[in-house]
């Protein structure tokens, strides 16, 4: 698994996460999705996206959406 597709899965748990808890405890926890929306779209425009430094700290390797200009 590279660092592309396991931000990707953590980013589409932590999403359906936050729906869940919505839905059974409190509309608040749709602040968690939007949180998860705004980061993706600032690693759209900037490259930086903590939960792929995490994996690449990990041991992961990059695949070719993170990480181009640091290789």
């Amino acid at each position: 698994m590279t660092i592309d597709s396991a931000v990707f899965l953590f980013a589409g748990i932590v999403n359906l996460l936050g729906l869940v808890l919505a839905v059974v405890f409190s509309p608040y926890w749709l602040i968690l999705c939007a949180l998860v929306g705004f980061n993706m779209i600032q690693t759209s425009f900037t490259g930086f996206c903590p939960p792929a430094i995490l994996f690449k700290k990990l041991g992961m390797k990059p695949g070719p959406a993170f990480f181009k200009s640091q290789q």
